[in-house]
């Protein structure tokens, strides 16, 4: 299976965090921000991206506590400029209002940066 068509299988069968995340984010509803989920980028799939700010949203369950494949994923994505914010799957769950806060500020902050022409490569 190819990245694009593994992106499709991610987005088909979407966990409960993920999908509840997605309500959220899709169709401009925060704030008229717009996000792509499961995004091809590089060697990776993430699974919510902002282009404009460059702000990357995961939802993360147990497999990911201490993971080094993510220490090494984060690390790539941000030296090529994006910020990832990570969340873990209770907190999407039980607290989605503080995740979509929390999103929205960052997006914010990068929004101004971004624009500015301030955040580079590496940031």
């Amino acid at each position: 299976m190819n990245q694009a068509q593994f992106a499709k299988h991610l987005r088909q069968n979407m966990t409960d965090a993920e999908k509840r995340l997605w309500f959220h984010l899709r169709a401009y509803r925060l704030n008229g921000k717009r996000f792509r989920r499961q995004q091809p980028l590089g060697p990776y799939i993430v699974d919510f991206v902002h282009f404009g700010s460059r702000v990357i949203v995961e939802a993360d369950g147990g497999q990911h506590n201490d993971s080094l494949s993510d220490e090494k994923r984060d690390a790539w994505l941000n030296s090529q400029g994006f910020q990832v914010l990570r969340f873990w799957n209770h907190e999407i769950l039980k607290q989605v209002e503080v995740v979509l806060s929390v999103v929205y500020d960052v997006l914010e902050r990068r929004g101004e940066v971004v624009g500015k022409g301030v955040v580079g490569v590496g940031s």
